[in-house]
Formats: structure tokens, C-alpha cells, sequence
């Protein structure tokens, strides 16, 4: 679509240099008065923003061609997500340069890309395509149980992973939805990459007929109110914060339309007395990655007292080998936080309540020296004394999304005791995506499965953050999830269960008041 309105994606490195020079030189390109000829050399690229006119024909393109698109058969779709999967193999690098030249750190771009493929694996989508439709014969009928697009899904993927997060929310198109989705204007052109160059494709190898697919880039807010209020828009599929999201899902409802939440986390992940420590720390230490901006990594840690010296030793080792860096310096994980006064704001918070500081806690530059005003910020590790009152620390309590993790040292009492409390714990935490533990005892290691009902995936003795096939890798409870959370696999979410029964012969009444006998017998 052609417009007179773009925004522009400017190069870390020149944020890096002068933040306010290469903000200013945004803006100025955004409202015309640059050259952009002569600013290329901080430029990565531009996008247009869509009007509102556009916003509207791409919900009425969605739903010209939902009928159609519906009415094609599942084997068919599916070959979509088999299509994605192919030209993510074949276009990952060129790909992972874009995201990493938008702002991604190398590594977890290349995180993203690995989750991809296991989200579009043949045995993700296999077993949700299995639940798909289930047959069978009873009494002379034929019946069968199904599952029924809800329509067209309005799709808004979150700013910090926006690429792998759109590809993630089209996955309601193999259930015979249209989508609609919204690029957001801080980081549009992984998106933009991700749809032209691996989903478009697919979609014209099958047939899927025009307005399948729409794209755009805008505000969120006058996009997100236009879908409340269009009755064209069935679903609307939401990830960002738990305020605006929760608030979203009220809305939704009100209009009777289906909200899917993918909102904030704060994982608890255990460590009883026989881990293997090492390897708890490294996955401890996932969550420093990204600046901690990425809702599915640890957000606080229940250490065994037996271990817990030993366990705060290596999960500070490992953080002070965490560095900043330029999105495309291989060994870089951490990413700048332009806005961090509320990180220091937790921190104090954490100490006025008898938190200690066993690591960080300070602004870093680049290349790693402390500094007053640095954009990165120092991974951080809070130790914490008791159980009882450590959720009245904002830190612990809440999604911190900073490299911020608080260890909470239970107080000693018997370990079938401690067990107890420590599940009990993680399953009144008010989100619930991802926990894991760490132990090698197969009793608590049972236990703990057993009981713990809180979150959308548990990890044992695993990556709390890698993903895995089958499984699914985003969806949770409470105020991940909302109210009507759960583990997320977008085919199924964004479709509803519908019974059919064909029969041949029946006697109506014969079939109502017979049934009785016919079930108990002489």
C-alpha cells in the first residue's frame, strides 16, 4: 500500500554512540525534515504506516476470504505451516541478520529462529491437526467431533519479540481462521521480513485466495479499538502487559469476542538440596538474557537452604560473564534498557525489606564498565531470607522484566515440610507460564508434577527457556493467561468444538425414549 507516513529503525550501534542525536534524527526522518540520503548510515530501514482506511479493508479482505479459506481442506492448510517450516530453513540467516540488525542480540535471534522450528516441527502441528476432527459410529450414526475456525483473528504481537511472535499468532490460519495482524511501529521490519518472505509464499504455493493474510503497521491503540468494535474481527490474540491485557479481555468479552492473552510471566524455578548445580545456575542465568525482556525466563528462584551458599556462588560467577555489546557481537546477551528508573526502584525496594545484593545493580556501558549512564544494566542478584513474607518485595511478587533475579532462601524445617511450602508456593502465584525444578530424587521430582497445576509448561531438570517439539511453548494461567488460560497452541485456541451425528434408519422417538433401556439392558 503506498503511504506518505513511515516510521524508521535506526542502528543500535548509533543509539549506542548518542541516544538523544539518534532519536532526534528519527523523529526528524519520521516527520520529513532529514534527508534520508544523507542519514542512511544510521538507517536499517523503514515501514509504512498504515492509515485508518487501510486498517479497515484489511478487516474486510480478512473477511471476504474467510468462507473460502475455511472451506479448504485441513490436509491443505496444513501444508501451509510445512511451507513456513521449508523457507525458514532456507532464509534463517538472512532472517537472523534482520532481526539482529532491528536490535536483536545474535544469540537470541538465533533462540527465536530455533523455536520457530520446533513450534512449525511436524510433530508440533501433527497433534494439533490430530485434534483437528475425531470419528467414529454409534447406533447406526455416523458422528464425529470437530473443530471449527472461529473466523477472522485480529493478531498484536509484543514490541520485544515482534517477529517470532507474529509468525507465532498466523498459526490460526492452518485452522481455517484469516488473520489480521498488526506490526508494531518500535520494530516492524522483522515482521514485515517474516510475512512477505516466509508466510506469503506458502500461501500462494496452496491457493489461498487473496485476503487470507493482511499486514500493516500502526498505532496499537486506534487499531486495537477498531477491532473491538468491528464485527468482522472474531478473536483478537493479544501479548504485551497485564494491565492493558486483562483490560483488553473485559473488553472482548463485553462485545462478545474471544480474547487470547499472552501477557506477562514470573517463572519460579526450584532448586532442591541433590541438584546438579551447575547446570541449575546456567539455567538460572537465562534470565539476565535479553535484559530480561522476554517474558518466558526466570523471574525468581527457591534455593534449597542445604545448597543455597553454594548456589548464589555459581549463579554469580555466571553473571558477572553476562556482557553488553552491539546486537551483532556473537558473545552479547545482554540488550540496552532506554528506560530503567524502574529497575533501580525494585532494588530498593528489595533492600529497605532485608534483600541483600550478592551481584549488579549498577548502569554499564558497552563494553562493560560501570558508568552512571549507561543504557545496559548489570545482572542482578537478590538474596532474600524466608519464605513467609518474600511476595511483599515487588521484585519477587511481580514480572520485574529486567536482568533482575531474586533467590529466596526458604527457612530450615524438615524437607518433606519444605517441599510442601515450596510447591504450595509456586501454585498460588498470581501468573503462571513456565516453572521448572531442579533435583535428582524421583520422589520429588513426582511430587512436584503430580501437584503443581499452575503454569502452561513445567521443565525438570531442563533449559527453563529452550524449546522443545510437542510441547507447548507459550500460554499459562492467571496473569499470564487471564481468565481463560492455558497452554497456548494458536490452532486450537482460536477454533470451537462443534458435534455432528449422521444417522440412517433412527426412529425419533425410538432414539429419545429408548435410549434408556438400550443403555441398561433386561
Amino acid at each position: 500500500m503506498p503511504s506518505d507516513s513511515h516510521v524508521y529503525t535506526v542502528t543500535t550501534a548509533s543509539i549506542l554512540d548518542d541516544v538523544f542525536e539518534s532519536l532526534t534524527l528519527k523523529r526528524r526522518l519520521e516527520r520529513g525534515k532529514a534527508d534520508v540520503a544523507e542519514a542512511a548510515d544510521f538507517v536499517v530501514g523503514r515501514c509504512a504506516v498504515a492509515d485508518d482506511e487501510t486498517v479497515v479493508r484489511a478487516t474486510e479482505a480478512a473477511a471476504g476470504a474467510a468462507r473460502q479459506w475455511a472451506g479448504m481442506p485441513l490436509s491443505t492448510r496444513m501444508k501451509l505451516g510445512e511451507g513456513i517450516r521449508r523457507r525458514l530453513h532456507e532464509r534463517h540467516a538472512d532472517f537472523i541478520d534482520l532481526l539482529t540488525a532491528e536490535g536483536t542480540p545474535r544469540k537470541l535471534a538465533e533462540w527465536q529462529v530455533a523455536g520457530l522450528l520446533e513450534i512449525f516441527s511436524e510433530e508440533t502441528l501433527g497433534w494439533c491437526a490430530e485434534q483437528m476432527e475425531h470419528r467414529f459410529e454409534h447406533g447406526g450414526r455416523q458422528m464425529f467431533l470437530r473443530r471449527l475456525p472461529d473466523g477472522v483473528v485480529a493478531v498484536n504481537p509484543p514490541q520485544n519479540a515482534p517477529a517470532s511472535s507474529a509468525l507465532f499468532g498466523i498459526l490460526p490460519l492452518l485452522s481455517g481462521n484469516t488473520v489480521v495482524l498488526r506490526a508494531p511501529r518500535s520494530a516492524p521490519l522483522g515482521v514485515m521480513f517474516a510475512m512477505r518472505e516466509l508466510v506469503l509464499p506458502a500461501l500462494q504455493e496452496i491457493g489461498a485466495p487473496d485476503g487470507t493474510l493482511n499486514v500493516f503497521c500502526a498505532r496499537p491503540g486506534p487499531v486495537l479499538q477498531h477491532w473491538l468494535k468491528s464485527p468482522q474481527i472474531n478473536d483478537i490474540f493479544f501479548t504485551g502487559g497485564v494491565t492493558r491485557g486483562l483490560e483488553l479481555e473485559q473488553e472482548c468479552l463485553a462485545v462478545g469476542k474471544k480474547p487470547i492473552l499472552e501477557l506477562a510471566g514470573n517463572d519460579c524455578l526450584i532448586v532442591w538440596r541433590d541438584a546438579d548445580l551447575d547446570a541449575a545456575a546456567e539455567a538460572i542465568s537465562e534470565c539476565f538474557f535479553g535484559s530480561g525482556q522476554i517474558c518466558m525466563v526466570p523471574n525468581q528462584v527457591l534455593a534449597h537452604p542445604a545448597i543455597a551458599d553454594e548456589l548464589l556462588a555459581r549463579v554469580k560467577a555466571l553473571a558477572e560473564q553476562i556482557r553488553p555489546g552491539l546486537p551483532d557481537d556473537p558473545q552479547a546477551l545482554l540488550s540496552p534498557v532506554l528506560r530503567s528508573e524502574r529497575f533501580f526502584d525494585y532494588v530498593r525496594d528489595a533492600l529497605s525489606k532485608g534483600a541483600g545484593v550478592v551481584h549488579g545493580a549498577r548502569r554499564l556501558e558497552t563494553d562493560g564498565s560501570a558508568s552512571d549512564t549507561g543504557l545496559f544494566l548489570e545482572p542482578t542478584v537478590l538474596r532474600i531470607d524466608g519464605l513467609d513474607a518474600c511476595r511483599e518485595i515487588e521484585a519477587v511478587r511481580e514480572e520485574t522484566f529486567f536482568p533482575l533475579i531474586p533467590v529466596v532462601v526458604p527457612e530450615s524445617v524438615p524437607d518433606e515440610r519444605l517441599l510442601d511450602l515450596m510447591i504450595d508456593y509456586v501454585n498460588s502465584n498470581a501468573y503462571g507460564l513456565r516453572n521448572s525444578l531442579w533435583s535428582a530424587d524421583q520422589r520429588v521430582i513426582d511430587e512436584y508434577v503430580a501437584r503443581v497445576s499452575n503454569g502452561g509448561l513445567l521443565k525438570i531438570n531442563d533449559s527453563h527457556i529452550g524449546f522443545l517439539p510437542f510441547m507447548p511453548t507459550h500460554g499459562g494461567t492467571g496473569k499470564t493467561g487471564g481468565a481463560f488460560g492455558e497452554a497456548n497452541y494458536p490452532m486450537l485456541r482460536t477454533t470451537h468444538l462443534q458435534g455432528v451425528s449422521i444417522a440412517g434408519g433412527v426412529r425419533p422417538r425410538e432414539a429419545v425414549f429408548g435410549a434408556y433401556a438400550a443403555l441398561t439392558g433386561p
